[in-house]
């Protein structure tokens, strides 16, 4: 099969593979689709903490049951589904507070284990989830980043008529927002980007009112700054997206968030269940994703959709193997 492959940091190739082997809880999946986000770009130009080489990165995926091991027992070839990228143990402390996506035993499709960036991809039956026929692949690919958008905030404890504030608006920024009026919140958007801030009637500044909720989805200090200045009291912010490691240390004022009431919240990932609320959300036609699309290239064009999420060129860019 044809796999992209990443041997070293900052580079990758189009190799050809064999087609994976399963083991018997295994199902093997033809991939129809596969998403690019920030997370690809810098596993493949910068490296990332859980990454494993070598590689073939993609861990948004989606595509049609080939084949399936002995053991598996609740999926059939020629299902589409998606695949949730991660497994986790099950037992240890963060699994049993229903937190699998911080199992310390946690492997991550394209991390750990190879992912999507090919024509077929081998997972474990307990990562499918069999998707309705009335969603298309093109918006079911979303099921990933919305699901950690809902973890971001069900971590943030939000409730109806919340004002929420979301910095950047990417991908993931507008479906922040969506997913917070899904749940009945209010919201607006900081982005710089001329372009992408008039795309969504967004703010340079944060508004006087400031937010009850504040999500950072830019790897970008000044940011999260300007974030915790907007919160209200008892307000929450969102630690969304992370920073390079040199910035990642910053000084705080605890007696603001002590007077204030106010609670800081890291979001990392997404669980299985986050994953099953999404294809939900996304199937009810609440949500909608089909204008976030704006790249539609081969897989062996990867280097072109790279430059693209590298550049802010565009919005979500799709891969087909």
């Amino acid at each position: 099969m044809q796999a992209i492959l990443v041997e070293r940091i900052g580079n990758f190739r189009v190799a050809d593979l064999p087609t994976p082997t399963l083991a018997p809880s295994e199902v093997l999946v033809r991939v129809s689709v596969t998403g690019l986000c920030r997370t690809d770009l810098k596993i493949v130009r910068n490296g990332h903490r859980d990454l494993v080489l070598p590689r073939v990165p993609g861990e948004e995926v989606v595509g049609v049951v080939e084949a399936i091991g002995p053991a598996v027992s609740r999926v059939r070839t020629g299902q589409r589904v998606y695949l949730y990228p991660g497994t986790s143990c099950g037992v240890c402390p963060a699994c049993l507070r229903n937190a699998g996506n911080l199992c310390r035993s946690m492997q991550i499709m394209g991390f750990h284990r190879d992912g999507g960036f090919a024509e077929y991809v081998a997972t474990p039956e307990a990562s499918v989830i069999v998707l309705p026929d009335k969603l298309t692949d093109d918006t079911a690919i979303f099921a990933e980043p919305l699901s950690c958008c809902l973890n971001a905030l069900e971590r943030a404890a939000l409730r109806p008529n919340d004002t929420v504030g979301v910095w950047g608006a990417g991908p993931a920024g507008l479906l922040l927002r969506r997913a917070a009026e899904s749940q009945g919140a209010q919201t607006w958007t900081v982005e710089p980007d001329d372009a992408r801030r008039n795309r969504v009637n967004g703010h340079l500044t944060p508004p006087a009112e400031g937010c009850d909720i504040a999500v950072v989805a830019v790897g970008n200090l000044d940011a999260y700054r300007q974030a915790l200045g907007a919160l209200r009291p008892r307000g929450c912010l969102v630690l969304f997206s992370g920073l390079a490691p040199e910035l990642s240390c910053q000084p705080i004022d605890l007696n603001h968030l002590h007077y204030l009431e106010q609670r800081l919240a890291g979001a990392y990932g997404c669980t299985y269940s986050h994953s099953v609320t999404a294809i939900e959300l996304l199937a009810s036609g609440k949500l909608r994703v089909d204008d976030l699309v704006s790249h539609r290239l081969p897989l062996n064009d990867l280097d072109t959709g790279l430059d693209i999420v590298a550049q802010r060129a565009g919005m979500k860019v799709l891969l087909y193997p």
